[in-house]
């Protein structure tokens, strides 16, 4: 998914590696690395003391700067959640900034309710559809029962009673589309993806 990268000038037993050990425990899902080597700070043209995050989705890196504050895990823990993109972003007001700030200007979502028995499979589905458009198109999920999503709600002017559905927005000009569904399918979403795209 993601690489977060400290690069400390102290050594690997410093107080802002033990906090970044501390963060890399909390996220489980994201890979950490730690280096003190000067030729990786070179290669990624960091400075020491640096929390570099990787995302493989846009293939785009954002950097924290340790020496500028008092940072902790607490504020390296807010760095990575409000700028991480995953294979499939679930939409809230803290990754809000990563997805406004991607370069990818197509955004796909899946509009649904995380709480019906059906959300894995269609999850499922989702996933697989978003590893077939990588780098393309950002997978966005947004979920009806997060009150802060209403707006996207009816910004594609949907009912509940319409969902699960997909919209797809286009950002420079915001060309979209929405797609109803019945149910969530790999098919149907990689259709309605090209038929935009076309």
């Amino acid at each position: 998914a993601h690489v977060a990268v400290p690069l400390p000038a102290q050594e690997p037993q410093s107080p802002e590696a033990s906090q970044f050990r501390l963060l890399a425990g909390r996220i489980p899902e994201v890979p950490f690395g730690l280096s003190t080597s000067p030729a990786v700070r070179s290669r990624y043209g960091v400075a020491a003391n640096t929390v570099t995050l990787f995302r493989r989705i846009d293939n785009e890196r954002r950097d924290l700067d340790m020496n500028s504050e008092d940072v902790d895990a607490e504020k390296m823990t807010r760095f990575i959640r409000m700028n991480e993109l995953r294979l499939v972003t679930e939409y809230n007001p803290v990754t809000a900034v990563g997805v406004m700030q991607s370069s990818l200007q197509l955004n796909l979502l899946l509009i649904t309710d995380k709480l019906s028995p059906k959300h894995p499979e269609r999850m499922r589905r989702y996933r697989a559809a978003a590893e077939l458009f990588k780098g393309k198109i950002l997978f966005i999920l947004v979920d009806i029962n997060l009150k802060s999503n209403e707006r996207v709600v009816s910004f594609f002017k949907l009912k509940k009673s319409q969902l699960p559905a997909l919209a797809i927005f286009h950002v420079p000009d915001e060309e979209q589309d929405v797609l109803t569904l019945d149910e969530v399918s790999v098919k149907r979403v990689q259709d309605f993806c090209n038929r935009f795209l076309q």
